[in-house]
């Protein structure tokens, strides 16, 4: 299980629909360059295309990791 520390006071971490580049759905984490944010549930699964990889999700984010990377992390897969 993924613990993410959330802080209250910031504004710009919330759950969002994504579409999430990766050719396994086994992580919980994902780097920012691999998440692209859409405006609904069902843009994400309009443009879910597995020849392409392209998976449709919520994630919670962007967080700093401790290597200073800006990650998104899963709530949930869509399909």
């Amino acid at each position: 299980m993924v613990q993410v520390i959330v802080d209250p006071e910031s504004k710009s971490l919330q759950e969002r629909a994504a579409l999430i580049k990766t050719p396994r759905k086994g992580r919980k984490r994902f780097p920012e360059g691999c998440v692209s944010i859409v405006e609904s549930i069902e843009d994400a699964q309009a443009g879910a295309n597995e020849a392409k990889n392209l998976h449709p999700a919520i994630v919670y984010g962007p967080s700093v990791s401790s290597e200073s990377q800006r990650i998104y992390y899963l709530v949930r897969w869509l399909s």
